[in-house]
């Protein structure tokens, strides 16, 4: 039996990618990791994040598991989602709090419009981005294993990674315009997308990291 820990430091959609990993492998010991010890006995680590970037790193170091967290990820299987993965990056244009910088590159802001505001023909994108969109796989990887090209995944988020290296980018999607959804390097898997608000395509990204060998 495996042990996955979902990073649980107060900013996160913890309880839904629990449901959904047990859905995917209920035959794995899955716990929420509230402290260091749980990160660092635990075999694979799922690092989620919602909300505001700047927020989640104030969260995470609060919490005592930013350490923890580094750690994992010079080891062990990781796979990061949504604000996960942005904090993967060394900034953000959210504001000036550095990320946990595991990869250089920015995170960007759509171009566009809120939600809230009139319409403008020469913004015509709303933010936050909301919705199904198709996920261009750039290069195979074992967790697209079984998810064919151009499945849509579900997204919510108004900004996108920005890597300095493209030979990170492993899928991509278009809103506006070709943007980064989903890299990897090694030991970690990380998507803007949300796998557990993704259907059978989302389970199956789940299941596929439950038995990824990097």
């Amino acid at each position: 039996m495996t042990r996955i820990a979902i990073v649980d430091y107060g900013m996160g959609n913890f309880h839904s990618v629990a449901r959904a990993l047990q859905a995917a492998a209920p035959e794995q010991d899955i716990r929420l990791a509230h402290t260091a010890a749980d990160i660092a006995s635990a075999d694979r680590i799922v690092f989620p994040g919602q909300g505001a970037m700047p927020d989640c790193m104030r969260t995470l170091r609060e919490s005592g598991l930013q350490e923890a967290v580094l750690a994992a990820a010079r080891s062990k299987p990781l796979l990061g989602v949504c604000v996960g993965e942005q904090m993967m990056f060394e900034a953000s244009d959210e504001g000036p709090t550095p990320g946990l910088a595991l990869f250089a590159g920015q995170v960007r802001r759509f171009a566009g419009q809120a939600f809230d505001a009139p319409p403008a023909d020469s913004m015509p994108l709303k933010i936050p981005h909301m919705g199904w969109n198709a996920v261009t796989q750039t290069r195979a990887h074992p967790l697209w294993q079984g998810v064919a090209q151009d499945t849509p995944f579900y997204f919510v988020h108004s900004y996108y990674a920005v890597p300095a290296e493209s030979s990170l980018i492993v899928g991509t999607s278009l809103y506006g315009q070709d943007f980064c959804c989903a890299i990897a390097a090694e030991n970690i898997f990380a998507v803007q997308f949300h796998p557990e608000k993704s259907a059978a395509p989302g389970l199956r990204i789940y299941r596929n990291f439950v038995h990824w060998q990097p």
